[in-house]
């Protein structure tokens, strides 16, 4: 994928979360989504390249749509994808949210950005985001724009429980940024590491461990939205 061949695609929302599409108004309802992808208005977007260690210690590559983040939404991702859906995308990844984070044990990351910016500190996340929804309809980039050539890099400090519970719920509306423990960024380039390797996820899927990189790719694929 390069500037100059964006990738022309139809969006089909499958899966969970339907995060995605949600960014773009594109319809969850197979009919509608076939007509959008027929008929809509063409969009080209912003994707990510990213490099990071597979499972078995080997390198990898992949490329994100929507949203990669490295910690504990990487092992929220899998608890929910382990679940039934029966409840829905939302009820599935806030159930899975609850219950890993009353697991996770944080430790020290490393995160820098091509800026230079270099930020080493006990974290619960770093999601690295190029649409603004993920694990089932949070808002956890409210400002993201997947055509602007950056990602948007909030970084969820060493949060307590007490923390947790009085802010969990304004992750639906966006507003949990303003917590004194979270801070966002934006970057072309996101470098994350750990003492420790820690689970990566790429559009809902856990799919290796750090150390990990983001490189935006510009304008590199070409979807339709509704007119």
């Amino acid at each position: 994928m390069n500037a100059g061949g964006a990738a022309d695609i139809a969006t089909i929302p499958l899966g969970t979360g339907m995060d995605f599409v949600r960014t773009y108004g594109i319809p969850t309802k197979f009919d509608e989504a076939i007509r959008t992808a027929r008929d809509g208005t063409p969009r080209t977007i912003d994707v990510g390249r990213v490099s990071y260690r597979r499972w078995d210690g080997g390198d990898a590559e992949r490329y994100v749509a929507n949203v990669g983040s490295v910690g504990m939404s990487a092992a929220i991702a899998q608890r929910a994808n382990g679940m039934s859906k029966v409840l829905g995308g939302r009820a599935t990844f806030f159930y899975a949210l609850v219950r890993v984070f009353f697991e996770w044990d944080n430790t020290v990351v490393s995160v820098e950005l091509d800026d230079g910016a270099r930020t080493e500190a006990r974290l619960h996340d770093v999601i690295v985001a190029n649409g603004q929804w993920h694990g089932g309809s949070m808002h956890l980039a409210p400002d993201a724009r997947p055509d602007d050539g950056l990602f948007d890099v909030v970084l969820i400090g060493d949060i307590t429980k007490l923390d947790f519970v009085t802010t969990a719920p304004k992750i639906y509306s966006g507003k949990y940024l303003a917590h004194p423990k979270v801070d966002v960024a934006r970057a072309k380039t996101v470098r994350v590491d750990a003492a420790e390797r820690l689970p990566i996820e790429l559009d809902g899927e856990q799919v290796g461990t750090t150390p990990v990189r983001f490189d935006v790719v510009p304008r590199a694929v070409r979807i339709r939205v509704p007119r």
